[in-house]
């Protein structure tokens, strides 16, 4: 298992996170975005840069994940492409995204698409919270429990 995380959207606290399970569990982790992400010293831990441009980052892990990696995004259709993969996919916050119910998250998408498009106020997403952060936690955790179980 390799972790593959979409870092030009991934808050600080959750880098936080994925960096000490990264060097706790001795696991490739690398961090994939178009501007520069500091990242700590780790023989784990690596950092790729790509060129700008939409959905560069996401089509680069989509090339190199494989089967059983994790990849954590908040990107639905990233989601969805590496589900299909028969890899993992994590939102950082912690909502784990399945075979079962992307389908629906991708439907939700494009419905709040439409309606920002035909110009309605949606919002941006809340702050995430303490609780969300632990959600995350408790599941990264417990994908690589499974991983390293197989």
């Amino acid at each position: 298992m390799k972790i593959w995380v979409d870092a030009d959207a991934c808050p600080v606290v959750i880098k936080d996170v994925i960096f000490r399970a990264a060097d706790r569990t001795k696991i490739q982790t690398t961090f994939v975005a178009n501007h520069y992400i500091r990242t700590p010293k780790s023989l784990y831990i690596k950092f790729k840069q790509v060129s700008s441009g939409f959905d560069v980052a996401d089509d680069v892990i989509v090339e190199l994940v494989e089967q059983h990696d994790l990849v954590i995004t908040s990107d639905i259709p990233l989601a969805a492409e590496v589900i299909e993969k028969g890899a993992f996919a994590l939102s950082s916050r912690g909502e784990l995204f399945t075979t079962e119910n992307i389908k629906a998250r991708l439907n939700i998408r494009d419905f709040m698409d439409t309606m920002r498009a035909s110009g309605a106020q949606t919002g941006g997403p809340d702050k995430i919270s303490q609780q969300d952060r632990m959600q995350f936690a408790n599941h990264l955790d417990s994908l690589i429990q499974k991983y390293n179980k197989a």
